[in-house]
């Protein structure tokens, strides 16, 4: 797994600027994040759910944060935002695939065709530290071989209930979801090269 152009997020490590990373769940999350630690010029923070076994949370834990990662438990994102405010990192967050519960809040939108659930804390985290937020897709090159390569999807200010980067997230997410994995981030269509999802 190689980041392809790492410039996108140093342009904000060299200014002491943390941001968010965003991703869906496309291909391996987990060699993203590990990779991530080794890649990027920053330190890594990961948004997780605590899983109901304790052995396999443990497990899990154990994997992701080996190479230096630090996680956060959903339900302390915000608590764990304002304390390390002062560590230079990037909050890695997947908010896809976000069913919940029945009192949870949910942010409801048109997603591949269909009404699809989306979580809201992306909006309330992005609100609450005022960072700018790249997207990552990722590439298969070959067998075992793939790229990340990220652009940036929004931009702070972010108005205190604007879901104006929930959208965004949506926006790149479906993009690259349409795209063939194994064609990249482009596909033909109609003889025609479209253009790149990060171009």
């Amino acid at each position: 797994m190689v980041y392809k152009n790492p410039e996108i997020v140093n342009q904000f490590a060299d200014k002491n600027q943390s941001i968010l990373l965003l991703t869906s769940h496309q291909f391996n999350w987990e060699w993203l994040l590990t990779s991530g630690c080794l890649y990027l010029p920053l330190g890594v923070d990961f948004v997780y759910q605590r899983q109901s076994s304790k052995t396999f949370d443990e497990f899990s834990l154990m994997g992701r944060t080996r190479f230096g990662a630090y996680p956060v438990e959903r339900s302390q994102v915000a608590r764990e935002a304002i304390k390390r405010k002062h560590v230079l990192r990037g909050i890695a967050i997947m908010a896809d695939q976000f069913p919940g519960h029945h009192n949870t809040k949910k942010y409801w939108t048109d997603f591949l065709n269909q009404r699809t659930a989306f979580y809201l804390g992306l909006g309330q985290l992005a609100s609450l530290t005022q960072y700018p937020a790249v997207f990552y897709g990722v590439k298969k090159i070959k067998r075992g071989y793939y790229e990340a390569e990220g652009f940036v999807v929004s931009h702070p200010p972010y108005e205190k209930e604007s879901q104006q980067i929930v959208e965004d997230y949506i926006a790149a997410t479906e993009k690259l979801l349409n795209n063939s994995p194994q064609a990249g981030f482009g596909r033909i269509t109609d003889g025609r090269q479209e253009k790149s999802l990060i171009s």
